[in-house]
């Protein structure tokens, strides 16, 4: 039962969720039912955290923030490891005995920061921001040891992951116990169940490394033995096979072989040279039998007679065209108008345009005509026309 006062909620407790109440008991007496009647109600502390830490953690999934495309790589050989957690505490002193143990000769920077309380997420951001500016470290722990969810709630705070998702250096975490995830857990690249596991992620085991380098060293020399076994047992056979095939006496062979070939080549040489000879006395004799002097003196003297047939040719083609031309320009004379002038005939033509007249019908009384005659020309004027 409750009263109107005990409702603080908007809309009222739902299924499941953690209250505190504060109220009395009463009895039913006719029918024997207990009644609770609630002064007052609230939601229990770690039930609101557990309703923020949901809700928190299911709207940054959603944004992405936990997506693994996101995740860095860890090296595999830090040259620094950077741990963000309280200088006091005792995951510090885990983190630190687990490195010492694993590679004492790694350097460890240590970003000192409160790891619960007021302004404890505030503090931690800045210190990932500062580490992910400086780039003093090849890797970030942030640790802290175990505690309730109220201890812890520093590492559920939005601002800290956004510093772990947008740091530039790999982050590993390793808060609290093996069953307490964090929103940064969910943001850093890599989880770990507690501190000293963070540190053993991060940390490479020199003692291992040790051993897989000498087994590595052992494998190595043993592969150099055999190959070098196999190499001298190549050596043993390669000159066992040199003794059998007896190189001297090879090189003698060829040796004889050798002065054959230079006998037979220059031998060769020999008779090619005879031949070359003999042709090219075959071809003077030949060519000595028809030398071109002769027939040149033959070509020289019918081109005299061409010549002198050419020139008597041209004379009479000459005379010939003369003549002709002297007759044609006797009757070229006799029919031009400069010799119808000099028998005492004029040409007349009018002044005006030009035009020679031809009958009398085409003159105009007082009309000027010019006449042409044999030499010089007379201007005149037409006093009158007679066309009969």
């Amino acid at each position: 039962m409750f009263q109107n006062r005990a409702l603080l909620f908007r809309d009222g407790p739902r299924n499941g969720q953690q209250i505190r109440v504060r109220g009395r008991i009463s009895l039913y007496e006719p029918r024997g039912d207990y009644q609770l009647i609630i002064d007052y109600l609230e939601e229990a502390g770690y039930g609101a955290l557990r309703q923020a830490y949901d809700e928190l953690r299911l709207r940054l999934a959603r944004e992405g923030w936990f997506a693994l495309e996101r995740k860095q790589a860890l090296p595999r050989f830090p040259r620094v490891i950077g741990v963000i957690t309280s200088p006091t505490g005792a995951a510090i002193r885990d983190v630190l005995a687990t490195l010492r143990r694993r590679c004492p000769t790694l350097p460890v920077l240590i970003y000192p920061v409160p790891v619960q309380g007021d302004g404890a997420a505030e503090r931690i951001a800045r210190a990932i921001q500062r580490a992910s500016q400086r780039r003093d470290c090849d890797v970030l722990l942030l640790v802290r040891g175990g505690g309730s969810l109220e201890d812890l709630w520093a590492f559920n705070q939005e601002s800290v992951a956004r510093a772990i998702m947008e740091c530039a250096i790999p982050l590993v975490t390793g808060i609290g116990h093996e069953t307490d995830v964090t929103i940064a857990d969910f943001a850093a690249d890599l989880r770990a169940a507690t501190p000293t596991a963070a540190a053993e992620q991060a940390g490479p085991d020199q003692m291992e490394w040790l051993a897989k380098i000498r087994l590595l060293d052992k494998r190595l020399q043993q592969a150099i033995r055999y190959r070098l076994r196999g190499q001298e047992q190549q050596v043993i056979s390669l000159r066992q096979r040199l003794i059998r095939q007896q190189p001297r006496r090879h090189l003698q062979n060829h040796a004889q072989h050798l002065d054959e070939l230079d006998q037979r080549l220059r031998q060769a040489l020999r008779n090619r040279l005879e031949r070359e000879r003999l042709q090219l006395n075959s071809l003077a004799t030949l060519l000595r039998a028809r030398t071109p002097i002769n027939r040149l003196r033959e070509r020289s003297q019918q081109l005299q007679n061409l010549a002198q047939r050419l020139r008597l040719a041209m004379a009479l083609c000459l005379q010939t065209a003369s003549q002709r031309t002297r007759h044609s320009s006797a009757k070229l004379h006799a029919l031009s108008p400069l010799a119808t002038l000099g028998r005492g005939y004029a040409i007349l033509r009018r002044s005006s345009d030009g035009m020679v007249l031809r009958r009398a019908s085409q003159a105009t009384v007082g009309e000027s005509v010019e006449a042409l005659l044999n030499e010089g020309t007379l201007y005149c004027e037409i006093r009158a026309v007679a066309t009969d």
